[in-house]
């Protein structure tokens, strides 16, 4: 009995809990990574057929419009293999990288305002993505500088 409630009490030890939550999140971070990826390629699918569809047989004179949203389809595998990075970066290291993050958060800002229809957006929109994007600046300024390659 004594045996049993030491190994129980080992078990629930902090350090016995802190490893099996380790575990749980290696296991997220490459099932993440694998669904990333099925992701990436349902992305690039379609935007081969987006191309395939608009750009190679155009039905409109509208090319300006079909150009931003190639820009923007693009953009969006872009966003997918940084966010792949970010979680593969985590797998390697066990720890976020945080200018990653940042770059990956100024790509999807990017990707907003290229699409950005401004007929249609108001103007405290535009003000808040400018703001994010000044945010996002300072902040990736900041983790440069004091983390220099």
């Amino acid at each position: 009995m004594r045996r049993f409630i030491k190994n129980f009490l080992e078990l629930t030890s902090d350090k016995s809990f802190m490893h099996v939550m380790e575990v749980i999140e290696v296991i997220v971070a490459k099932l993440l990574s694998l669904l990333m990826v099925i992701v990436i390629f349902a992305t690039l699918g379609d935007l081969a057929i987006f191309i395939f569809q608009k750009i190679l047989s155009p039905q409109d004179a509208s090319f300006n419009k079909t150009l931003f949203q190639t820009f923007g389809l693009f953009l969006n595998v872009l966003i997918a293999l940084e966010i792949l990075e970010n979680i593969t970066g985590y797998l390697k290291k066990h720890v976020l990288q945080v200018e990653l993050v940042i770059v990956t958060s100024l790509i999807a800002i990017a990707r907003k305002i290229i699409i950005l229809d401004l007929k249609v957006t108001e103007g405290i929109e535009i003000i808040g993505l400018g703001i994010a994007i000044l945010s996002l600046s300072i902040s990736y300024l900041i983790i440069r500088s004091s983390h220099p390659k």
